[in-house]
């Protein structure tokens, strides 16, 4: 017997039909012997449909309270998925986060987690019920309703897994697994049977979607194996594991791109220790997540700062940065472009072959694309381009790097 935790994502939970699907995966793998957890996020729409709704009522309403309303979406998905088991025959019990035993930290709609009681969790598993356990939420040290922000579904059940010690954890979703590049943009994109922790975790930051960041991180921090695959079929997904020896034949494992992104420069700040740390503590305090960083000082001997965001942030950064601009005198300003994209390989194959770079930019050259900023990692290159070249930039890429035919071993 195997103790398997699954998560469910709102497409795959968006309809009464797609939770009796679900229900009856979970059916199956029970009357194959199985233990099972499911982490349930909200059904599709259904979390927007609660923003909407409060933003109707206020326009800035209290992030607490915005705890309460949105946890109240997985709640009802737990219940739901439930009883379409009951009516299958097969004993379950639905969790919230608190009665899983979900502690958090941190501010009110980005919660983090910080520790797990799987007592309930393991009671009822104890007495053979599959759990269905709400995703996105947990409870506060000071006791109150806590959402982990996105990806926090993912997050849940990759904790869970660590914390019951599952056999098996299975992020399940509307795509199969992990592909070379979105398969919407490059037709001939390739479901990648296996990648590390480490290229998952770069791909990740960098746009591709089947998977949050931080629940990478956890993963790898802990130790959690798991796998990406399709909640629609019973095709095999992509094992998110550990690196090993064979994973560095693969040069460039795969192509990601980032919509939306949009470019702030500092300029004419003095060449002083603590003019850097003092820009972005700005931007920290904002709650401004920042991408690529560049830094050179100009003919003039001041400095000029330049930064990648997220394009919604990028008003919300010029007020955070104005009283300190402000302070700079005439010589400092900000310059601003929006419309840009961000385009990234990542590898760990690049830590043992040279000339990645070249390739890619000696690629994108000759198809008349510009590249605007450059940062690199051991296991990445990345650059912005203009949106409009963005998915002609995938394309190129991909087909440079023969990411469409099957790695030789």
């Amino acid at each position: 017997m195997a103790l398997i935790v699954q998560k469910y994502g709102g497409t795959s939970v968006g309809s009464l039909d797609r939770i009796r699907n679900v229900a009856s995966r979970i059916k199956r793998l029970r009357d194959e012997g199985n233990q099972v957890v499911a982490v349930v996020s909200a059904m599709g729409g259904v979390t927007n449909k609660l923003i909407a709704m409060a933003n109707e009522l206020n326009d800035e309403p209290a992030e607490r309270e915005m705890d309460v309303l949105l946890s109240t979406g997985e709640q009802q998905s737990i219940a739901l998925v439930t009883m379409a088991l009951h009516e299958l025959g097969v004993e379950a019990a639905s969790v919230t986060g608190r009665q899983a035993g979900i502690r958090t930290t941190g501010s009110h709609t980005r919660g983090k987690i910080d520790a797990i009681d799987p007592t309930m969790m393991q009671g009822f598993l104890d007495e053979g019920k599959v759990i269905i356990c709400a995703g996105f939420q947990g409870l506060r040290e000071d006791g109150m309703i806590h959402t982990l922000g996105r990806g926090g579904s993912d997050l849940t059940a990759i904790a869970v897994a660590s914390a019951l010690k599952a056999d098996v954890c299975q992020v399940l979703t509307d795509v199969d697994g992990v592909y070379t590049c979105d398969p919407r943009i490059v037709k001939d994109a390739r479901k990648m049977p296996e990648v590390s922790y480490d290229e998952m975790l770069e791909m990740a930051s960098s746009g591709t979607k089947v998977m949050q960041s931080r629940s990478v991180e956890f993963a790898k921090k802990y130790g959690v194996i798991f796998e990406v695959r399709s909640s629609l079929n019973d095709n095999p997904g992509t094992i998110v594991t550990e690196e090993h020896d064979n994973m560095e034949s693969v040069v460039i494992r795969g192509v990601s791109i980032e919509r939306s992104q949009a470019r702030l420069t500092i300029t004419g700040i003095p060449d002083e220790p603590g003019k850097s740390a003092a820009m972005l503590s700005c931007l920290a305090k904002a709650e401004i997540n920042i991408d690529m960083i560049i830094s050179n000082i100009a003919h003039d001997g001041l400095a000029r700062h330049s930064v990648t965001m997220h394009s919604n942030d990028l008003g919300k950064a010029q007020a955070a940065l104005k009283p300190i601009i402000s302070k700079l005198g005439n010589t400092a300003g900000i310059e601003t472009e929006a419309g840009i994209a961000k385009l990234s390989c990542v590898g760990i194959g690049m830590r043992s072959h040279s000339g990645v770079a070249a390739k890619m930019f000696e690629a994108l050259g000759a198809a008349g694309i510009n590249i605007g900023m450059i940062t690199t990692s051991e296991i990445k290159i990345a650059v912005t381009v203009d949106e409009t070249d963005i998915e002609d930039a995938a394309r190129i890429v991909h087909a440079a790097f023969d990411l469409d035919k099957e790695p030789t071993k």
